[in-house]
């Protein structure tokens, strides 16, 4: 018998199928699907692979298996990593450590994750014996008879915790097994991220007509076993959770298992909550704050079938579940859901992959839909349902645009318009919580000598530092790097250095100069790097009355704060000068979402945006949150550039520290596409990224618009392998279909 064998590994010129023989003691334990090890090589050490065929011949084998570990890889996991693989422009063996148990990836078999055991303590007789052994003076003890007395109750308890409770001692313990008083067992023990919860449960809410006929369109492809794809296009606070709720609900009732992906880590907690109210502790959650252990242990939950909901992030899609019923996509526009990491894939395209293949529906919930996912939706590739009031009956929220250059004009230099600071202190004055939001951390933006411009940059990433007021360093958000803000200017030796434009660190501090007696927290990247630091930010804003949260886009979608009516967006034009045509659809998403903070409940909220650009067309629709004006816009804008939808975009990425090399590497790719091309790709000249060095690394990059079809993949994927088979191994190219930014 002979094995068709993908080696893992990270090489290009390696990403084939071999040949090895199955020796005969082996082939009643192989099948399609095994992770073993092989001799590969010249080195004397088995390399890693996964059995992707099996046959009977082969005139190429000439070495055997050394060892089968497990058969970890199903029929369907080894179909989507080779179409992933083809897709996405890499390794198949890529795809398939996405689908491994997490913490199994390694090629270090002593640093995988294991299931985790500990010792506990059981009763060896009877609770009438033991007291009546009590009674009888045959246990004279004291501390004998405290700890079995506490057995009685608690029988069955880890040994680490009865000793910490009992404050007695392994010897005690160990002379009451000799007595054949107790007994230790070796058991499995399940890391749980959940069992700090307690939530009461709750009860289904009654659905209005928008949210009763959206239900309705869905339960009948549920009802029917179908695949259909829906845009569910409701406003901030329209009842798109309540929906999901009841949707899962009448899953379960089928016998079947649910997924839901949340692209944000901070609005986890909340959802989750919701979802512990509803159904319970049949749920299983992943994402990248759990530790290894706990992540394994969640996975298994869910291979076993003990967990009937899965909520999770982008790499949650890959969890083993059986008999899925329905697999919803909340904040779909959002885009954490595609990869910047090989494999570089979008969630949504694999969700819809697994739901049409087996024949249940895909939900995709926004307030502020992909326009691309919109455009489907009206030309019908999509189901399109739309939810234009908020389920509980309350009113958007008054959203007022603040021209900047006006306040300047009166001479108010502050970060905040008179309107802002107005609105700020009736809401102290009142009792109410106010959410300011600014998509920036950090105190500065960067650090500029007045006298002859130089910025601080760093010199790995070319890249202009941040300054950070708490630490009072600069530092680098691409590579890390950190350093003492410089006395004097190093270009000219002037003192007279300028911090310029605004992060969290900053409106926190000049918050707390304005408004002195007011509490405020924060919340963005730099406070959010312990475990469970989301949860705990966001659950002492809401139970402790915190005056005033201040964050960056972890604040701005999903949540649900009774008592927030203000919400202020110090700089709306952040997102507008990227450097990227979704510029402005990005602007609107984020100003639509995060003004749909407020006024959730009975109170009118409000909202004040302050901006530079207060004509721009992104920032006047989210005033209205008119997403179909918008979308107009956009996509007669889309459409006059040939931008997706009407088009998809490639960005193959050439990286190299020899800026010489990548230069001449990225005119030998581009005349190699030129050369291929069949008058249905667009290419243009190789040019160097906006941002073009980081970690000491040059960046160019060559786009590429097109059609993503077959055609289209071979032309790239040719001329990609063959600029490996060329061995430049100094030289790094990454192929990304489009991708989130154009950086």
């Amino acid at each position: 018998m002979i094995a068709q064998i993908m080696i893992n590994t990270n090489a290009k010129e390696l990403n084939k199928v071999f040949d090895y023989i199955v020796p005969k003691e082996m082939e009643k334990l192989i099948s399609i699907g095994a992770r073993v090890f092989v001799p590969f090589g010249r080195g004397k050490n088995f390399s890693e692979g996964y059995v992707l065929d099996l046959k009977e011949n082969s005139e190429f084998a000439n070495k055997e298996i050394a060892k089968i570990e497990d058969n970890i890889l199903t029929d369907e996991n080894i179909e989507l990593a080779k179409l992933m693989a083809e897709k996405y422009f890499c390794n198949v063996s890529d795809c398939i450590r996405l689908m491994l148990p997490p913490g199994n990836t390694s090629k270090d078999l002593t640093k995988r994750i294991r299931e985790k055991t500990a010792k506990f303590v059981y009763l060896a007789l009877e609770p009438e014996v033991i007291l009546s052994d009590i009674e009888n003076n045959k246990i004279k003890s004291q501390k004998h008879i405290k700890l079995l007395k506490f057995l009685i109750e608690n029988n069955g308890i880890e040994i680490s915790d009865l000793e910490a409770i009992t404050d007695v001692s392994r010897t005690i313990m160990k002379t009451l097994e000799k007595n054949g008083y107790i007994n230790f067992k070796e058991e499995k023990v399940e890391r749980n991220p959940l069992i700090h919860k307690d939530i009461k449960r709750d009860e289904k809410l009654n659905l209005n007509d928008e949210q009763l006929d959206a239900y309705n369109r869905i339960d009948f492809f549920i009802e029917n076993n179908e695949f259909a794809e829906f845009l569910l296009h409701g406003i901030t606070g329209s009842g798109k959770t309540e929906i999901y709720l009841q949707l899962i609900e009448k899953v379960l009732k089928l016998g079947k298992r649910a997924m839901v992906l949340v692209p944000e880590i901070s609005l986890t907690p909340q959802i989750i909550d919701r979802f512990l109210a509803r159904f319970g502790d049949c749920i299983a959650v992943l994402h990248s704050k759990l530790s290894d252990g706990e992540r394994f242990d969640e996975w298994n939950k869910i291979k076993e079938d003990r967990a009937k909901i899965v909520i999770g992030a982008r790499s949650a899609i890959f969890a083993p579940v059986k008999n899925l019923g329905i697999l919803i996509i909340d904040e779909a526009h959002d885009a954490s859901y595609k990869s910047d990491m090989t494999p570089r894939y979008h969630a949504k395209e694999l969700a819809r992959y697994i739901a049409k293949k087996n024949n249940f529906p895909l939900v995709l919930g926004s307030a502020t839909p992909d326009v691309v996912d919109y455009y489907k939706a009206e030309n019908f590739d999509k189901e399109l349902i739309e939810l234009n009031k908020r389920a509980n009956d309350a009113k958007l929220p008054d959203v007022k645009i603040i021209d900047m250059r006006k306040q300047l004009a009166i001479g108010n230099r502050s970060m905040f318009s008179l309107e802002l600071q107005e609105e700020i202190q009736k809401n102290l004055n009142q009792h109410k919580q106010t959410i300011l939001f600014i998509n920036r951390r950090g105190y500065s933006t960067f650090v500029m000598c007045r006298d002859c411009g130089h910025t601080m940059k760093c010199n790995s990433c070319n890249i202009a530092l941040t300054y950070h007021s708490y630490e009072n360093r600069l530092k680098c958000h691409y590579c890390g790097h950190e350093e003492l803000i410089p006395k004097k200017c190093p270009e000219c030796g002037s003192k007279n250095i300028k911090y310029f434009g605004a992060g969290t660190q900053k409106v926190e501090s000049e918050i707390q100069k304005l408004f002195p007696n007011a509490t405020t927290i924060r919340m963005d990247i730099d406070t959010v790097t312990k475990k469970n630091s989301h949860e705990q930010i966001l659950n002492k804003f809401k139970n402790e009355d915190i005056d005033i949260l201040i964050g960056t886009q972890m604040v701005a979608k999903g949540h649900h704060f009774p008592n927030v009516t203000l919400v202020g967006i110090v700089a709306a034009d952040g997102s507008l000068n990227i450097g990227d045509y979704r510029a402005e659809e990005r602007t609107f998403q984020t100003l639509t979402q995060v003004s749909g903070r407020a006024g959730r409940e009975k109170e009118k909220g409000r909202v004040i945006i302050q901006t530079y650009n207060p004509d721009n067309y992104s920032i006047v629709c989210s005033q209205k949150q008119d997403y179909k004006k918008f979308y107009e816009g956009e996509i007669q804008l889309r459409k006059s550039l040939n931008y997706p939808p009407f088009c998809d975009i490639i960005l193959i990425r050439i990286h190299s520290e020899n800026e010489e090399k990548v230069k001449k590497i990225s005119q030998k790719i581009y005349d190699e596409l030129i050369k291929e091309n069949n008058k249905n790709i667009l290419i243009y000249k190789p040019v160097p990224s906006p941002i073009d060095k980081i970690q000491n690394v040059y960046r160019w990059r060559i786009v590429v618009k097109c059609k993503l079809n077959r055609n289209s993949l071979n032309t790239i994927s040719k001329v990609v392998k063959k600029f490996y088979e060329s061995r430049n191994k100094d030289v790094s190219i990454v192929v990304d279909c489009n991708p989130n930014n154009m950086l």
